[in-house]
Parts: C-alpha cells; structure tokens; sequence
C-alpha cells in the first residue's frame, strides 16, 4: 500500500480479492468525491450498487457466510445498511450535481430503504437529510415535497429544519468528523461492535459574499451504524456462536463420560467398554465441529465515512463566486487548518448548482 487511497484504491479493485471489491469502490469513491473528481466516483458507485442490488439474499459466497462453517468476511462485502445507505447518498448527490434530481431523489429513497426493515416492518429509516433532499428534489421538479420533509422534521434532532425555498439555486453539501468502524467482542469473537469516534469538528460555516451559513449536523453515521429506526441494535452472531459453544461442550461431556465409562471396565472388551468408547469417539467428532464453526463477525469497515453529513442552500447570480468553508469545535472555535477556500462557478440558471465539501477536502478547489 502507499497509502494515496487513489492509488490503492484502483489497484486493489482490479487485483485484490473479489469479496473486497465493493468495499474498495466505497472507500475510492468518497476519497474522489473530496478531491472534486466525481467523474470518477460515479463509475466506481455505480458498480458498487449494481452489486449491491443484485446479490442481497442471493449471493453464493453470503449463503455460506451464513451457514455454521464458513467465516462471515468471505462473503461478498456490500456493507451494514448505514454503509449502503451512505452509498446510495453519495450516488444521489452526484447526480444531482449532474443535472438529474429525479434519479438523485430514487437514490435518496434507496438510503431510506437501506436502513429499514423492509421485511418484518419492525422499524423504519431515520435518516434526515435523505428524507430532505428526496422532498426538495420533489418540490423541484413541481411535485409536492411534504410528506418527505414532515419525516425528515420529524427525525431531526439537531436542527430545525427550514422549509423548501424553490428560488434557491445553490445546495451545499457539507460533512465532518470521522466515521465510524467495526470490531469484534465476545468468546468467539462473534460480536459485531461499532467503534465511534468522536469528531472535533461539530459545526460547518458557509461564507460568499454577503451570505454567513451556519450548518448543523442533520445525520450523525454514528448513530446510524449502531442503531435501526433508533432502537439500539446488538450485533452478535448468536446462532453460530451458540452452536459452536454446545457443540464443544457436548464433546467435552462426551470424551469424559466415555473416558470414565470405559475406565470402569479394567479393559473386559464388554458393552460399557465399547459404549465408552463410542462416547469418546461422538465427543471427539462433537468437537471437530466445534473447532470447523467459525462465528467471527465481519469488522471489514468503510472507514474513511464522516460522522456527520449536512447541507445548506443560497440563491448565487450567475457568474464565479469565491466561497470559505470553516469548520467548528464546540464553543464555535474555527479548525483553521481545516478551512476550504473553494471556487464556485454558476453558468446556467436552469439547474442547481450543488457544491459538496468535506474537512478532508483539497484546497483550493474549484466545483
């Protein structure tokens, strides 16, 4: 590895395992949307989610991920729903950018569904911003956005969330802090655990001209990854783990009830000797079990997602504007070293401008 993600990144789609291929498109294309390159994030998610939807439930290597004997990172990675649901954000925002707000509010509608549980209905997404932006897509297109932003109001926490301004041409993206990343607990390392770690940066600021955004976070992925319709979730493999930890009991329990069945015998090559042997030999082969489950969880991790995503809107006339971005501590202390000076260009009045910018962004940078 050299550690240049777009480097890495590339190479270890076309060369490294067929399993982490998804992973690597995630990671590449986040790393590509802050460079600015998002010609070259669009393919890299386009595969990604052409996968994604294609092997949910189907996919051989996930069968046997499921099964007793097979390890749950062999399976094709695609990721926990908050890492699909980020997935399909970031698709959304591009193509808004692109000029396609209809296929951004679809890809909007996807994080939703990502997060929820389409199956047994026991809860239902959260998220904010994508509920927003699928609603302010809708108002733009002349449809009626309501419904969305009553969800998206009714999940906000943070911030009270404005109401559409149709006149707005400008959508700033904006996200901080990092995101988080899996581990694993428990005697077989069966617990799937979030690590998430805490952002410095708690608040954006938007300056062009005579216009000062505040920006508040909307989403926290934190919360996301550790929490479905926001009921905390625990991520523990119980079935293999279970199985694994009877299966070695019982052969335990066997060996040594064999063992002492047969050593009352004094070697007379009778019945009791020849059903402890019988016992000792079921109790080695419960063990071989045993020892062949493996319950480990999947840590393979999106880790370079922010913690925090949201978003802010202007009205910009036609033409270059220079824009700040600076990014806050608690207290309102601006991270100097992470201000984005960016250049916006605004040449046509029949579409959004949108503008995405992270504190892992290149500076300057022109969008």
């Amino acid at each position: 590895m050299s550690g240049d993600i777009l480097v890495d990144g590339p190479r270890m789609i076309a060369e490294g395992p067929p399993r982490d291929k998804v992973l690597w498109q995630y990671r590449t294309a986040a790393a590509a949307m802050r460079q600015g390159k998002f010609d070259g994030a669009k393919p890299l998610l386009d595969d990604a989610l052409q996968t994604l939807g294609g092997i949910i439930g189907k996919d051989a290597e996930a069968r046997k991920a499921r099964g007793y004997f097979s390890k749950e990172a062999r399976k094709t990675f695609i990721g926990e729903p908050y890492e699909r649901a980020m997935a399909y954000f970031y698709r959304g925002v591009i193509y808004w950018r692109d000029g396609e707000p209809d296929n951004a509010r679809a890809c909007f509608r996807s994080a939703e569904f990502e997060d929820s549980d389409a199956q047994s209905k026991e809860f239902a997404g959260d998220w904010v911003l994508p509920d927003y932006l699928d609603g302010l897509a809708t108002t733009k297109l002349a449809g009626d956005g309501s419904d969305a932003l009553k969800r998206a109001k009714a999940n906000s926490k943070n911030i009270n969330l404005p109401d559409y301004s149709p006149k707005a041409n400008v959508l700033f993206i904006v996200e901080f802090g990092p995101g988080p990343l899996k581990y694993a607990t428990g005697q077989y390392e069966e617990e799937l655990r979030i690590n998430a770690r805490k952002s410095p940066v708690i608040a954006a600021r938007i300056k062009t001209g005579g216009i000062n955004l505040q920006v508040a976070p909307c989403d926290d992925v934190n919360f996301q990854a550790t929490t479905r319709g926001g009921r905390v979730m625990d991520h523990v493999l119980a079935n293999k783990a279970v199985f694994k930890s009877v299966t070695d009991t019982a052969g335990n329990a066997a060996i040594i009830t064999g063992a002492i069945l047969a050593g009352t015998q004094h070697g007379r090559h009778n019945a009791g000797d020849e059903v402890g042997l019988g016992l000792m030999l079921a109790g080695l082969a419960s063990k071989i079990v045993s020892a062949s489950t493996t319950p480990q969880a999947d840590t393979r991790s999106w880790d370079n997602l922010p913690q925090f995503i949201s978003f802010a809107t202007a009205s910009l006339p036609l033409g270059t504007h220079p824009v700040t971005v600076e990014f806050e501590a608690a207290g309102g202390s601006v991270q100097a070293n992470l201000t984005k000076l960016l250049t916006v260009n605004i040449t046509t009045a029949d579409r959004d401008k949108v503008v995405f910018v992270s504190d892992t962004s290149t500076t300057p940078q022109t969008q």
